[in-house]
């Protein structure tokens, strides 16, 4: 099964995926820790209320966890680029709610950082709660995957040893467009990659995790408890653009696509609402939006702003052609902090 988070005249829902048209299940508003695997499962269509995906606002598949973790360095070939030591206990690090956006909207970047990367990871949702949950077990508390993209700014995350001020930015991890449950796909040896402006940058499979995902289950519920909704980002493979030489990174009017292969009925990929679904959730097509501040001023002090061009609109059927940007937010001193604005 697939189901879909989504806003429509300022209510949340969640939905069945059936094609291009999305079945609100009633009682559901969001998976969170009242909202498992059984609630989901269980719950009634409102086949009176279905909707057409592209006459809806996207929300990620999950957008009130409680808990955010990402796993760093479980790819070799992502450790062989950064020249570390093969860990022998996962690297964890936090991300936050206010992190997550959907998969449509624009990643921005933001005037204080100058190496905005991409890293394609594969997101499990957690469906059942746990607490030292055995790896014999662990798949029985997920819910199912979806599509991340870990942005990050790499001049932030190297300020310290801690990596989270590089990884944990407001609004600035594309997730979904949709969540696949268990039974629909097997991941194991699905491809992921990374499409920058139509040149692949990452191209790898997820038969290459060093922890597998139910390690990283038990790792995680022995020191603390999962909870349905609760998010685990799998790392990334090789390819980074801190990495390249010479480095790549993400700018405005860029298109980043995350694109996670699956086995199974869904062995092509097809149109399922907002981008490309294949067995994991599908490609999340992300466009690049400008900041506000003096490193991406024009001539005349005007924040400039991205601008859509044909690849791009084919990739985001939505009607009504939605487009975002940030303009300066008043108030206050120092960088000019940024509000996002939403025009349809």
């Amino acid at each position: 099964m697939a189901w879909v988070s989504y806003r429509q005249d300022g209510f949340e829902h969640v939905g069945v995926v059936d094609g291009e048209k999305y079945i609100p299940l009633r009682g559901i508003r969001r998976i969170d820790a009242d909202t498992g695997l059984d609630a989901l499962r269980e719950a009634d269509r409102d086949e009176d209320a279905v909707v057409d995906a592209g006459s809806v606002e996207l929300l990620p598949p999950t957008w009130a966890p409680q808990k955010i973790f990402c796993v760093g360095l479980n790819f070799h070939a992502h450790i062989a680029e950064t020249k570390r030591d093969l860990p022998t206990y996962p690297v964890l690090f936090p991300k936050y709610a206010d992190s997550l956006i959907a998969a449509d909207r624009p990643i921005p970047v933001p005037a204080e950082s100058e190496q905005v990367d991409y890293e394609a990871e594969l997101a499990v949702v957690i469906g059942r709660p746990g607490r030292r949950i055995s790896p014999e077990s662990a798949l029985e508390h997920v819910l199912g995957y979806t599509v991340a993209n870990d942005v990050t700014m790499r001049d932030y995350q190297y300020k310290t040893h801690q990596w989270l001020q590089g990884k944990a930015w407001d609004g600035a991890t594309p997730l979904g467009p949709l969540l696949l449950g268990t039974d629909e796909v097997d991941v194991s040896t699905a491809g992921i990659r990374t499409i920058l402006n139509g040149e692949t940058l990452q191209d790898s499979d997820l038969s290459h995790l060093i922890f597998s995902i139910p390690t990283l289950i038990a790792t995680i519920s022995e020191f603390t408890v999962l909870r349905p909704g609760d998010l685990i980002l799998t790392g990334t493979p090789g390819g980074v653009g801190f990495r390249r030489d010479p480095q790549v990174f993400l700018h405005p009017g860029d298109t980043v696509i995350v694109e996670i292969d699956g086995v199974g009925p869904d062995r092509e990929p097809r149109r399922r609402g907002v981008g490309r679904l294949s067995g994991a959730g599908g490609s999340l097509v992300s466009l690049v939006a400008t900041t506000a501040g003096p490193s991406s001023r024009n001539r005349r002090g005007a924040a400039t702003r991205a601008t859509l061009g044909p690849a791009c609109r084919a990739a985001r059927p939505h009607p009504r052609r939605t487009r975002s940007f940030l303009t300066p937010a008043h108030g206050g001193g120092g960088r000019t902090p940024l509000r996002a604005v939403r025009h349809t």
